[in-house]
């Protein structure tokens, strides 16, 4: 028996059903899981899911794994390296952004004791889970997410918005928009 899965899925794409079925959606609460999530969220502006998705292992190379601190002390040098590995989105702006908001996170932590508890007080550390009967109709923003661009925009982050923030949050699994089909709901 077929089990029924999200309509945006795209079934011919083996990397992509893993995605959906093992990770899209599923709390997480490590905060370099959180952090690489939230980065390859913000590299994805302009482009598919997909493309960065299929480019996740670079990043995790270039990028040490995401270890929050390192990637905050990345100097010029270090973009340039990541820029000529030809393993991630060549764009300097966003590499950038990655190591901009590395650093950025590392005062989220002193603040809030953790990324983890900075974004699940959001949502009162339980997930929304919304009603969702076809994704085309699912949302693509909340207010959360309006307030969160906010919130991160003042304190310096960079290529953010209510979209990418809304996608980080079902990603994380902070709203579950599981299609109300899909085994994964």
């Amino acid at each position: 028996m077929n089990k029924k899965i999200c309509g945006w899925v795209k079934e011919s794409d083996t990397l992509y059903v893993n995605y959906h079925n093992n990770e899209w959606g599923k709390p997480i609460h490590d905060d370099n899981e959180l952090f690489e999530l939230f980065c390859l969220e913000t590299q994805r502006s302009g482009l598919s899911w997909l493309t960065v998705l299929k480019k996740r292992e670079g990043y995790r190379g270039v990028f040490e794994n995401f270890d929050l601190k390192n990637v905050a002390s990345y100097t010029k040098d270090d973009v340039e390296r990541i820029f000529e590995s030809n393993l991630v989105i060549k764009s300097r702006p966003k590499i950038e952004a990655i190591i901009n908001n590395a650093k950025l996170f590392l005062e989220i932590q002193k603040e809030f004791g953790s990324i983890d508890n900075y974004f699940w007080s959001k949502v009162n550390h339980k997930t929304i889970v919304n009603d969702v009967v076809d994704y085309k109709l699912a949302c693509t923003k909340s207010e959360i997410s309006d307030s969160l661009t906010k919130e991160l925009k003042k304190r310096g982050f960079k290529f953010i918005g209510s979209v990418i923030l809304y996608s980080f949050m079902q990603a994380c699994g902070m709203v579950n928009d599981h299609e109300n089909h899909c085994f994964c709901k």
